[in-house]
């Protein structure tokens, strides 16, 4: 906020302020949607694969996402009728409560979107051993571990924000695993071709191969999707940290609120992508919406 108020001063950029009604629809829409998700991979027994308890996972990081910037409006709310100081300690403590959610959704996200990257990479060069490799029980730990780095981690980083030290590997995580995942694709596509060749006298191996090409295309769009709406926040942290006095920096901050609603509606977009994607799960709503058998 104190950066805020410093860069109405120093650049000529309108504060661009987006209603709490659109935050609160956007939010509600993205938790319903994502919830929606969990509930048809619990109910469908076919669905209780890897592959969708790590789109799972995504789904509850979009959750976090939404019910934050929920959280927060309902927190703003509140002080501009009185009920809240914006400087007592309990809404401090409040405040790192709700900022460890938002950096756990986000930490959450691409740790989900690495696992589905991997777990595709697995699929298409080791198709024959994949059931083998990627267990139930395996994908559960992989889980386990990735919640507990990231929880830990988000609690650190929002009791720290203040620290350099704190801000710089934060945000450098955020391109270091999309480069990552994007060199796994680069991989993935140009030996993709090479090894359908290989195993082309298999009855199975032109179904599997094309299904597992699919899944890495859902991926792609997964992470074109994940970077359109989380790029710009992220970059706002940056030239919050370091450049806030910088004009130009000022003007880009003075669209915090268009960014937000960004990150959430990431969160509305994802569960599209699952349903058109995927046939078993687009199946599954429409059983789950006509109630039939």
């Amino acid at each position: 906020k104190n950066i805020s108020d410093f860069s109405l001063n120093i650049t000529d950029c309108t504060q661009v302020v987006v209603p709490e009604e659109v935050f609160f629809t956007i939010a509600a829409v993205g938790i319903l949607e994502n919830l929606l998700v969990l509930v048809a991979v619990v109910r469908n027994k076919n669905l209780h694969l890897p592959m969708y308890f790590f789109i799972c996972s995504l789904a509850i990081s979009d959750m976090l996402g939404s019910l934050y910037k929920t959280l927060e409006n309902i927190f703003i709310i509140l002080c501009k009728i009185g009920y809240l100081t914006r400087r007592g300690d309990f809404e401090k403590k409040l405040d790192d409560a709700m900022d460890s959610m938002f950096i756990l959704s986000l930490l959450g996200s691409i740790f989900s979107l690495l696992a589905i990257a991997a777990d595709r990479y697995i699929t298409i060069f080791y198709a024959l051993r994949y059931h083998n490799i990627m267990t139930l029980r395996r994908a559960l730990v992989i889980l386990a571990i990735i919640w507990t780095f990231c929880a830990g981690s988000s609690i650190a980083i929002a009791l720290f924000s203040y620290e350099a030290a704190t801000v710089i590997p934060f945000t450098i995580l955020f391109p270091l695993m999309m480069f990552f995942i994007l060199c796994l694709y680069v991989h993935m596509f140009l030996l993709a071709r090479s090894h359908a060749k290989r195993i082309a006298s298999l009855p199975t191996s032109t179904v599997h191969q094309r299904t597992n090409m699919k899944g890495a295309i859902t991926l792609t769009i997964f992470l074109g999707v994940f970077l359109c709406c989380w790029a710009p926040f992220v970059l706002h942290i940056l030239l919050a940290r370091f450049c806030p006095h910088n004009p130009y920096c000022a003007c880009y901050m003075s669209i915090f609120h268009v960014n937000g609603m960004l990150i959430m509606c990431n969160a509305i977009i994802d569960p599209m992508i699952f349903a058109f994607r995927s046939p078993e799960l687009w199946s599954t709503f429409k059983k789950m919406f006509c109630c039939s058998r």
